[in-house]
């Protein structure tokens, strides 16, 4: 049994939904037992989002011009794959429903002037349910036995509307009564992404990734063999194409590597999807539904291939806040103290790096945080700053983190001088290192201006693109002799 995801560029248009149309037929004439799982059309989440947005602000022209929108888009590409005129007329009425369910939930949010959370799960998931229909016909064209189902009769969440946790024994337990009676008839399930109830059958959504996460909840639910994520790129590569023309995709990936990258920025995997599937030991594989010749990412729970660095991400828009003062040195509850601060400003912190010395602390968050965080440390604070025994919290924009992922850098000795080496050599400064206990991931913090030059020269340093050897130019060292800096906790300038 397998699940097939397909993400919002898979079925963005016609051409688009006709080539996942064939990706489905040769996947299930290998194994009958398929479900589907598709996102709305590219740009549809968004633009019903802005819709409802706009309509609490008390602009109603947005969600009428968005109504036309979604009508010619559905419409075209129902009348692109249903040659038979009953079923189109039937496709055509519900949605003709849908997109007027869309335009009363906006009329409504303008006249209350409120967008409360479970109207926008409501409005937000109504792209995936417009769309999943539309695909089970084109299926059906293609002569597959194929049924949309709305993951609203599946997933079974809790009532944080507009990112909803899911419940997985009742999720299990309505997923298998469902689904089962289908497959074992070999009729495809076309399901929607995103979406999901609570027990009660109010509607939610599953939040940021939630169409993956749909994908890989089916899976462990119905104990897949594999979940495939059908994407439009060949899988996860070594880095960003953008920055790094020569970057190819990996075969294989731990589940661990990918969770780092997906945290770290990468944009394949969001970290929550691979959760389930770790549960219950599924492979995920990462496909591009426009070459599905190649092979793609295999994402399984241990590696065969080698490499003690896999791949680079970056994660921009950042700051680096810093908390120093002698005053600091051996008082207990300090960091404590930092972090609760942090989170009584609702922000995520990306990275945490503090000097040996214990007399300063730095961490990086999200541009938009800082402001918050600053005061919220300083108020903290405010007595040992009167004292002089912490300095002013200082903020440092336009950071990036460049995170350099790969489980064999655990017990490979060497990885932190090369890292070091083919920066420093380039004359690129270090603000900030840190390096999980787990030893998969170490983190740079750099200056915004330097992130894509740093990315290149460490692709090529451990010769990610597999061309020759990469010993040559840089050579293994032991990590005790005199490498650029130690990996763990340290603050780092002109490294």
């Amino acid at each position: 049994m397998q699940v097939l995801k397909f993400g919002g560029t898979s079925v963005g248009n016609a051409k688009a939904i006709a080539q996942t149309v064939f990706v489905v037929a040769e996947q299930a004439a290998r194994d009958p037992h398929t479900v589907v799982v598709t996102s709305a059309m590219s740009g549809v989440t968004d633009l019903l989002i802005d819709s409802a947005r706009a309509a609490e602000a008390g602009d109603r022209q947005r969600y009428r011009d968005a109504r036309q929108t979604l009508l010619g888009r559905h419409h075209d590409v129902a009348e692109a794959f249903v040659g038979d005129l009953d079923e189109l007329n039937r496709l055509g009425g519900e949605i003709d429903e849908r997109v007027r369910e869309f335009e009363r939930l906006c009329m409504a949010v303008a006249i209350l002037g409120e967008l409360t959370d479970r109207g926008l799960a409501v409005i937000s998931g109504l792209g995936e349910r417009l769309l999943a229909p539309i695909l089970a016909a084109a299926l059906r064209a293609r002569g597959l036995r194929a049924e949309f189902v709305d993951a609203g009769e599946l997933i079974v969440t809790d009532d944080n509307f507009a990112s909803a946790a899911p419940q997985m024994e009742a999720t299990r337990a309505a997923t298998r009564a469902r689904l089962l009676p289908l497959l074992e008839q070999e009729i495809i399930p076309v399901v929607t992404g995103f979406v999901a109830a609570t027990p009660n059958g109010i509607p939610t959504v599953l939040g940021r990734g939630g169409s993956d996460y749909s994908g890989a909840l089916l899976g462990a639910a119905l104990d897949a063999d594999e979940i495939q994520i059908w994407t439009d790129v060949d899988g996860v590569l070594t880095a960003d194409p953008r920055i790094v023309p020569d970057a190819r995709s990996l075969p294989e990936l731990s589940y661990n590597e990918a969770a780092e990258l997906a945290y770290f920025g990468a944009k394949v995997l969001h970290p929550k999807t691979m959760l389930p599937a770790i549960d219950r030991g599924i492979p995920i594989s990462v496909r591009n539904t426009f070459n599905p010749a190649f092979p793609g990412t295999r994402v399984v729970a241990r590696t065969s291939n080698g490499g003690a660095v896999k791949a680079l991400t970056v994660i921009r828009g950042l700051t680096l806040v810093t908390v120093a003062g002698r005053g600091m040195m051996g008082v207990p509850g300090i960091a404590a103290r930092t972090f609760a601060a942090v989170a009584a400003q609702g922000a995520s912190v990306l990275m945490i790096s503090q000097a040996s010395s214990e007399q300063s602390i730095c961490f990086v968050l999200p541009e938009g945080d800082t402001a918050r965080v600053a005061a919220g440390l300083e108020e903290a604070f405010s007595v040992e700053i009167r004292r002089r025994l912490i300095d002013r919290v200082t903020c440092e924009s336009d950071i990036v983190i460049v995170a350099v992922v790969g489980e064999g850098m655990k017990g490979t000795p060497g990885i932190a001088a090369r890292l070091f080496s083919a920066l420093g050599e380039h004359g690129l400064n270090v603000i900030a290192v840190a390096q999980g206990s787990s030893e998969s991931n170490i983190s740079l913090a750099l200056a915004a201006a330097d992130a894509d030059a740093a990315v290149r020269y460490i692709h090529d340093a451990f010769n990610l693109a597999g061309k020759g050897n990469c010993n040559t130019q840089y050579p293994m060292l032991n990590t005790h002799s005199a490498a650029p800096a130690a990996t763990k906790g340290m603050s780092l300038r002109g490294a």
